[in-house]
């Protein structure tokens, strides 16, 4: 039996969130740690939902537009 794979994740990876917002691991984990950057883990990993991802973008456009 095959199940179907979203196309896009749930959950990204703190790699996957570097990609996305071409930032440094550490600058990631500041982020997390700052709370700026909403997280959350399963055991020892840490993942990042792609909701989190674009709030923090949007927050960011509007804290430069004004």
């Amino acid at each position: 039996m095959r199940t179907a794979v979203p196309e896009t994740p749930e959950a990204f990876t703190v790699p996957e969130v570097m990609t996305a917002l071409r930032l440094s691991r550490s600058k990631v984990y500041d982020l997390i740690r700052s709370r700026q950057l909403a997280s959350f883990t399963i055991g020892r990993a840490r993942r990042v939902s792609p909701d989190s991802v674009r709030a923090f973008m949007q927050e960011r456009i509007e804290e430069n537009a004004a």
